[in-house]
């Protein structure tokens, strides 16, 4: 079957594409400005990509065309499409119904820590032999890429992401995909341009929480009241808990990041690694226990997340200059912005950190979350927010104004060089520069690397 993507680059519909290709399908797809590393993983596996979304690519006739969210009435080949009454399907809906059926599917839902809890997952399943399909929003050092696909294989990890389907489907992805196994690993509101409360994002959880059997297992924390409103609307499913009073538990980590785990009264072993963040060692908690359901003994879980690397962009860091380190972070809600900053705390100390900031998801631009963001930056020692007045990524509110509770710590920029000359100016050896965006920034990290370089060298 000849499959076109449209929206082809984006992580989701990228692995989907790369999983139909390993499925025997030819595939084509367009995309926007078709970019890296997407674009070159796709062409890699000889799949032809095409740059905008042109009505003229009906004439390739597939046999199916797979959408993806980014597509909205008005684009140019969806209304040709449209009028040629064309087959089309969304790229949810397309996987759930001819990937994901027979599969012992284990979903990671949640507002935060999705991409390290499901690469956690997919790792520990690896690492003990499982070998998993998985579908991923992001590239764990370990598994070096985002998607993979056997046939033979039973075990399929995917990033079960609540945001809206496609133009046609506005119920949540994750509905899709008919868990086993499913972490509902935390939940906040978000995606303030799709929901107009945390009522409405509770309502698609518990979508999901219906598809999954009575012998399936939901993995949940304890202590979120946003979870236990889901679950109180009805469970039949087996439900495992982690965290403070959970049946999985994870000590303190001593100075190396080092932590016990525990399942009930049993100790399971200690993990051993480099990650920082009590929300980390929570993520860990929630693989085990979904891991656990997938056949793999929790003593080999602990002992196969000892040899965890760690994902692409989740604290990562991306290089040293004039004695200044600089980390890429994907952090862009309060939540996790407050998290991050903390776990950096933890292993930093008394060094200086240097926040950059980049609001640019839906919700960071329409202002939803904005008055949280002073108290979520409070354990940096200079903030830099970055916030164009137009383009594609216009803020909706003045980072100067939100930030003025930081007083004299924190200043604004609508000029990117600008900011990279601001943090260069300001960083001293010894500092910790944390970039925080989920998107490229304009390729930030490397400019202030070359910056500092720069500075070093008068």
């Amino acid at each position: 079957m000849h499959l076109h993507i449209l929206g082809i680059c984006g992580t989701f519909m990228g692995g989907l594409a790369l999983i139909a290709r390993a499925a025997g399908h030819r595939v084509t797809g367009c995309d926007a400005g078709v970019y890296p590393p997407m674009s070159t993983q796709l062409a890699e596996q000889g799949i032809e990509l095409i740059e905008g979304y042109g009505a003229d690519q009906l004439a390739l006739a597939p046999d199916l065309f797979v959408i993806g969210n980014v597509v909205t009435r008005g684009n140019p080949l969806m209304e040709a499409i449209l009028d040629a009454g064309a087959r089309y399907v969304s790229g949810p809906q397309w996987l759930g119904d001819n990937v994901l059926p027979g599969a012992h599917v284990l979903a990671v839902a949640g507002t935060h820590g999705k991409t390290t809890t499901s690469s956690m997952l997919a790792w520990i399943l690896e690492a003990c032999g499982k070998r998993p399909n998985f579908l991923i929003g992001g590239v764990a050092h370990d598994l070096k890429v985002s998607a993979r696909y056997d046939h033979s294989v039973r075990p399929f990890v995917i990033e079960a992401d609540e945001y809206d389907t496609a133009f046609f489907d506005k119920r949540s992805k994750f509905v899709h995909y008919r868990p086993r196994t499913a972490i509902l690993n935390n939940l906040e509101y978000d995606h303030a341009d799709i929901f107009p409360d945390l009522a409405a994002i509770e309502t698609q959880f518990h979508h999901l929480v219906r598809t999954i059997p009575a012998s399936g297992r939901i993995v949940v924390p304890t202590g979120s009241e946003a979870l236990e409103r889901v679950l109180a609307r009805g469970c039949w499913s087996e439900t495992a808990t982690f965290g403070a009073g959970g049946a999985w538990q994870a000590g303190p980590a001593d100075e190396s990041g080092a932590f016990e785990v525990r399942h009930g009264d049993r100790a399971l072993g200690t993990v051993r690694w480099t990650l920082g963040g009590a929300h980390n060692r929570l993520n860990a908690l929630a693989a085990l226990a979904a891991a656990e359901h997938a056949g793999v003994a929790p003593a080999d879980g602990v002992a196969a997340l000892s040899r965890f690397g760690g994902v692409k962009r989740r604290m990562e860091l991306r290089g040293t200059a004039g004695g200044v380190k600089v980390y890429d972070d994907f952090a862009h809600h309060p939540t996790a912005i407050e998290t991050t900053l903390d776990g950096l705390r933890r292993q930093v100390g008394q060094d200086r950190i240097l926040a950059v900031l980049e609001p640019r998801s839906n919700t960071m631009k329409l202002g939803a979350m904005a008055a949280r963001l002073p108290d979520s930056l409070r354990q940096a020692d200079q903030v830099f927010c970055f916030g164009a007045r137009s383009g594609k990524h216009a803020l909706g509110w003045n980072p100067a104004e939100v930030l003025a509770p930081l007083g004299e710590r924190a200043s604004s920029y609508d000029d990117l060089d600008a900011l990279v000359e601001a943090v260069a100016a300001a960083a001293r050896p010894g500092d910790h520069v944390l970039v925080m965006s989920n998107g490229s920034f304009g390729g930030v990290h490397g400019k202030l690397l070359e910056a500092l370089a720069r500075r070093d060298a008068r």
